[in-house]
């Protein structure tokens, strides 16, 4: 660990001096302090994986990781049953489990679990500490990496910092930021955009019974900490390393753009946010250089790849591949992949260090972050193209089969966003047999899509075996204003029970997806350091993709649209990769919602 800390040691110092010039080198010193403290604390078994992953720096970067994201209670009711239930997630082809946020928290004030009032303990409900790090313990028995969120941008207004910060605390006043009036606070609204237009307006809150208005950019009850205080910095730091000693593996730091706040500008993507992320890695890389930090940067694709740093000085390792799940969508409702080549090919220039967690769906909504500037030269609108996905996937759009919901939808903005499960948004809901069984085509693209993308693919909870919206939520006084429980709803294990039926539409999906996934641990072709990239098919609804490693090809096309589709043969005298088809004729007729992996021997141009 000393070898480790000196290798680094002049890059911290000068990180610590631009962010905190007149700390004087004081609180340089508590975080030396506090790293090597947290050494000390994390366990030889974790130690001695630290030190097996150092001689394979690239181990998450293979084909043979397969995640999943969960929620405790919805899943298992409690950590001692997600231990349970492990044998299903293996059977399930899982190695790689995102646990959504499990912290202390307070009814009515959690936000799904993001208002943390205590870093050091779980969600009573849910377990205990101990049995998080046993939990850790099993799965990392069975080669199971475990993720965990971090809020990291601001706690709860229960948290003891900021109950002691509302009693007139100045120490814990200082770790947020208190105003007297509203002179300052008016001054930021100028430029800050607002992050819960509908459910939050406004960016601070005034507290009544201290006379005092605080930072709140999410939630009234989610008080933003000021880490132009280096005391937040470093008792941060030090949170987020007690995780990583109790076994976590990755992870993953919430709302990271919004952690510097600047007066006069939308206090997103600041330079020290840069300066904090590269600090939190080299913090990992002393005490825990095994475990790995995946960024939540829900922002525009330009603002995403910096996050990752550089090769010589990377700040997060994984990032949430978000522009290309919301591009995803918009293909599947434009039938125009006209975009998602685009981003294939972007993705394709950024630095060998970039790795993506790639999904279809996870706990939160989606969120129409398109490239709209290239989007409006092909003729799309911004506010009238965000109406048209809204409408489409809401089933307001005549002939639309898809069954979602709007989330903080404000008409002033027309910027709602968009909840559901990937079932319900594809159709599957429908009782109309045809559309029904175009659904699960549907399904299965988007999953093959997923799935041949570079880095982690992760299926969220429940996906695969094609369950439905949870519309139980409108009954819940504590959920009803949060679309977003639309698809939090409870794992069915009765349906689950179906998976090995294929006459079923879980045996069928579920089985479809176990097949894909296999064969996708099993070719090296989908290592994230073959090359991948993106060609014109000759259709605008069929997206094409070719992956080349060591002399081989996968050459892979996806049908975009319910109407069949026929393209030159890309790939002649090709093998399909599931079913051992082989591909000579000189045209490839996909069905509605078809897509092919077809294995080859590169071809030299």
């Amino acid at each position: 660990m000393e070898e480790r800390l000196q290798s680094c040691y002049a890059e911290i110092a000068a990180l610590f001096e631009e962010l905190y010039p007149s700390d004087g080198g004081t609180a340089l010193n508590y975080f030396l302090d506090m790293l090597r403290r947290s050494y000390a604390q994390r366990k030889e078994a974790l130690r001695a994986q630290d030190e097996k992953r150092l001689l394979d720096p690239d181990w998450y970067r293979s084909n043979g990781l397969l995640g999943m994201m969960l929620y405790v209670d919805a899943f298992a009711g409690s950590l001692r049953g997600v231990r349970d239930k492990l044998a299903y997630l293996e059977e399930c082809g899982v190695n790689y489990l995102h646990l959504m946020p499990l912290l202390k928290t307070v009814k009515d004030r959690s936000d799904g679990g993001y208002a943390v009032a205590d870093f050091r303990q779980v969600q009573p409900e849910l377990g205990t500490m101990e049995e998080l790090e046993a939990l850790a313990d099993e799965c990392r028995a069975r080669g199971i990496c475990l993720c965990l969120d971090f809020v990291i941008n601001h706690t709860s207004e229960d948290h003891p910092w900021a109950r002691a910060a509302r009693a007139g605390d100045p120490v814990c006043r200082s770790r947020y930021f208190f105003f007297d009036d509203r002179e300052i606070p008016d001054q930021y609204e100028k430029s800050l955009p607002q992050v819960f237009p509908t459910t939050a307006p406004g960016n601070f809150t005034y507290l009544p019974d201290c006379g005092q208005t605080v930072m709140t950019f999410f939630y009234p009850y989610q008080w933003d900490l000021n880490y132009r205080n280096p005391m937040v910095l470093n008792d941060m730091t030090e949170n987020l390393l007690f995780l990583a000693n109790r076994g976590m593996d990755v992870l993953r730091l919430d709302a990271i753009p919004y952690i510097w706040k600047e007066l006069g500008t939308d206090c997103r993507n600041r330079p020290e946010v840069h300066k904090l992320a590269r600090l939190l890695n080299l913090a990992c890389y002393v005490v825990c250089p095994g475990v790995l930090l995946l960024g939540e940067v829900v922002m525009e694709p330009e603002k995403v790849a910096p996050y990752f740093g550089t090769p010589e000085k990377p700040e997060c390792q994984i990032l949430y591949n978000v522009t290309t799940m919301c591009t995803t969508w918009h293909t599947l409702a434009t039938r125009d992949v006209g975009l998602l080549r685009r981003q294939v090919d972007q993705l394709g220039r950024l630095p060998g260090n970039a790795l993506f967690q790639n999904y279809l769906r996870c706990h939160d909504d989606i969120g129409w972050g398109l490239d709209y500037p290239w989007l409006g030269s092909r003729g799309y609108g911004e506010a009238a193209h965000k109406k048209y996905l809204n409408d489409w996937f809401t089933g307001v759009w005549p002939g639309s089969w898809s069954r979602g919901e709007l989330y903080n939808d404000d008409p002033r903005l027309q910027d709602a966003r968009l909840c559901g499960t990937t079932a319900s948004l594809v159709g599957m809901e429908s009782e109309d047999p045809e559309i029904r069984r175009q659904a699960i085509r549907c399904d299965e693209m988007l999953h093959a899509w997923m799935l041949t993308q570079s880095g982690i693919p992760v299926l969220y909870s429940g996906d695969e075996i094609g369950q439905f919206n949870d519309y139980s939520y409108h009954e819940d006084p504590d959920k009803r204003q949060d679309s977003r429980y639309l698809h939090r709803g409870r794992f069915d294990w009765d349906l689950a029970a179906l998976r090995h039926d294929p006459s079923t539409l879980q045996g069928e999906l579920f089985q479809a997806l176990r097949r894909m996934e296999r064969r996708r641990a099993e070719l090296a072709l989908f290592r994230s350091d073959a090359e991948m990239t993106a060609f014109d098919t000759g259709s605008d609804r069929v997206l094409g993709i070719r992956r080349t490693r060591d002399g081989k090809a996968l050459t892979a096309l996806f049908n975009f649209s319910e109407i069949p589709q026929s393209v030159e043969n890309p790939a002649p005298g090709g093998t399909d990769a599931l079913n051992g088809q082989k591909y000579d004729a000189p045209r490839l007729d996909l069905p509605g919602y078809g897509f092919a992996w077809i294995l080859t021997e590169e071809r030299s141009e």
